[in-house]
């Protein structure tokens, strides 16, 4: 039977999804009975799913009017969907939540109606507030990431803020709009991107929460998820006069430096002479950047198949022009009476610039 007597809804709860389709049913029926006497939708932003997940959220739409699907291609990231749900909404409250049946929905009604009251500008779902629960993570690798997390986003935050890494959280919808051409778009904490991109001190209000384990699915946290969020805290300290794949290129290139100089220090020990060594580390430093940044850098735009390796090829060229630019620049500083480590670092910028501007145009063109 269609259900199309909504009206206007009220609330907009927007899911990004990705390979959730076995939890979409059982979300839209936890929601029914959560936001029950409540006029509401859900919009559910998937990208682009090998799974069917936006196959299961159009058979629901089919027959209930309260729920609708955007699928994006070729765009990923869980902010960039959330931001792109919440624009696409006119309810008056917006709320966002995983689509792994982890959140609890029942405290939704909570979060709006503080927000109806003018309680706050952002409800919290808490897990580290009394009340909370947090043991729904189902590993210590989850919870050291989380923690590792939290400390860090609270050393740079100025609200007092228990859980800055929840992803269950309400906002008005015009507050929302206000501070979206500020969000970053990046990586996976889109509460902490709303929080540090408002321009004055947001009022937040934390409601403790559950955090429940999950039924289906697997977790999208991993160790490049923190990496994404140190690139966002980086932002916001540079306040957002650098691309957040600018800096994230930086960061890898930082790393790839480690690698020359570990592989060619354990190559000299070895009785390798400097020109190997250096050869050999300076391969390593470019295979692992080219890894990280298909992985990470440019994880919307990866590459696949023969491409991978046409892209490595290119990028390795692409690298060793940029070495070679290095030298350069360092030499003429030099000779201009510079420093040796104003030239280094000269030569330095000169060639992260040329590597990220290629990269980003000719091997992960959009």
């Amino acid at each position: 039977m269609l259900n199309n007597s909504i009206g206007s809804a009220e609330i907009t709860v927007v899911v990004p999804v990705f390979r959730e389709a076995a939890n979409i049913r059982p979300l839209v029926a936890a929601l029914e009975q959560a936001l029950a006497g409540r006029l509401w939708e859900v919009v559910f932003v998937d990208d682009n799913s090998p799974d069917g997940t936006i196959d299961e959220v159009r058979a629901l739409a089919e027959a209930d009017a309260r729920v609708r699907g955007i699928r994006r291609i070729g765009r990923r990231g869980l902010s960039s969907a959330v931001i792109e749900g919440a624009l696409s909404s006119s309810a008056r409250f917006i709320a966002v939540m995983d689509g792994d049946l982890q959140h609890d929905e029942e405290r939704l009604g909570d979060l709006i109606d503080a927000l109806a009251e003018d309680r706050c500008d952002i409800a919290v779902g808490s897990r580290h507030v009394a009340g909370g629960d947090n043991s729904g993570l189902s590993n210590a690798w989850r919870h050291m990431l989380s923690d590792t997390g939290i400390r860090m986003a609270q050393a740079l935050m100025r609200v007092n803020l228990g859980d800055p890494m929840s992803g269950f959280f309400a906002v008005k919808r015009d507050y929302f709009n206000r501070i979206a051409p500020r969000l970053s778009g990046q990586g996976f904490k889109i509460l902490l991107d709303l929080i540090l991109s408002t321009p004055h001190r947001p009022r937040v209000l934390e409601i403790p929460c559950r955090f429940k384990p999950r039924v289906a699915g697997e977790s999208k946290l991993d160790i490049l998820v923190l990496f994404q969020f140190l690139t966002l805290l980086l932002d916001k300290l540079c306040g957002g006069w650098l691309p957040v794949r600018f800096l994230t290129f930086a960061m890898v290139g930082a790393i790839g430096v480690l690698v020359n100089l570990a592989v060619m220090t354990l190559l000299h020990f070895a009785g390798q002479s400097f020109i190997i060594s250096q050869s050999i580390g300076t391969l390593a430093a470019m295979l692992t950047n080219f890894m990280l940044d298909n992985a990470f850098t440019y994880r919307d735009r990866r590459l696949k198949g023969v491409r991978f390796y046409g892209g490595l090829l290119v990028f390795i060229l692409v690298s060793s022009i940029g070495g070679w630019a290095n030298v350069g620049v360092a030499q003429l500083f030099s000779a201009e009476g510079g420093g040796l480590d104003e030239a280094s670092v000269a030569g330095a910028l000169i060639g992260v610039v040329w590597n990220y501007a290629v990269s980003s145009t000719l091997i992960w063109r959009p």
